[in-house]
């Protein structure tokens, strides 16, 4: 009686037989690559509910010049207004779920002025962290003034020297504070560091930064 021809199916031209080890070695291949698949799609569900998440302390300027779909942004406002913690959470998924009917050309302009607020951000932390060096240092050593000329050359040197002065005749008088609490500061010392912060605003645009 002739011997019945095994049952199996072709890959590429090549024949595999059930319950063969070629065969138990591509059941094993196809089911890590869905597993695979199924991960990858996790982690970018993940993502653009992430990026989602950050259009709600985005800039109106900047989500604005988004053009983004009406539903996406009624949701992103919608999830703004939300104070109850459950309530927000569902909101956000819904963003999340909008976010992933974009296009990569969308979610990557989403991306990109979320960078960019990042770098504004950034870029002011370290205006205000040298405001206060150039305070200080202005308060400490009078030849500074001659350094700050650099940062400020067409500056009102008169109204810069009162309040250096009243700044430091404040320091002088001012009680010293009770344990645990902060140093209360004079009117003359907050008026020299805006003057100092507006002058570096707007050197900020078209020269380096000067490091006191």
């Amino acid at each position: 009686m002739p011997r019945k021809p095994p049952k199996g199916y072709f890959v590429k031209g090549h024949f595999v037989a059930y319950g063969s080890e070629e065969d138990a070695e591509l059941k094993r291949t196809a089911k890590w690559d869905a597993e695979q698949s199924k991960t990858d799609l996790k982690k970018r569900s993940a993502h653009l509910q992430a990026v989602g998440e950050q259009l709600l302390s985005l800039k109106a300027s900047l989500l604005q010049r988004l053009a983004l779909p009406e539903s996406l942004l009624d949701a992103v406002a919608e999830a703004k207004r939300i104070d109850d913690f459950e309530g927000k959470r569902r909101q956000l998924q819904y963003v999340g779920k909008l976010m992933r009917q974009l296009d990569e050309a969308q979610v990557s302009a989403i991306e990109a002025a979320v960078a960019e607020q990042h770098q504004g951000s950034a870029a002011e932390t370290q205006r205000l962290h040298e405001a206060e060096r150039w305070r200080e240092r202005l308060l400490a050593d009078d030849t500074a003034l001659e350094a700050w000329r650099e940062v400020e050359p067409g500056g009102d040197w008169q109204r810069l020297r009162a309040l250096i002065r009243q700044a430091r005749k404040d320091a002088q008088t001012r009680a010293a504070p009770a344990p645990g609490q902060a140093q209360r500061q004079g009117r003359a010392y907050r008026e020299l560091f805006q003057h100092i912060r507006a002058a570096l605003d707007a050197r900020s645009a078209d020269a380096p930064t000067a490091q006191p």
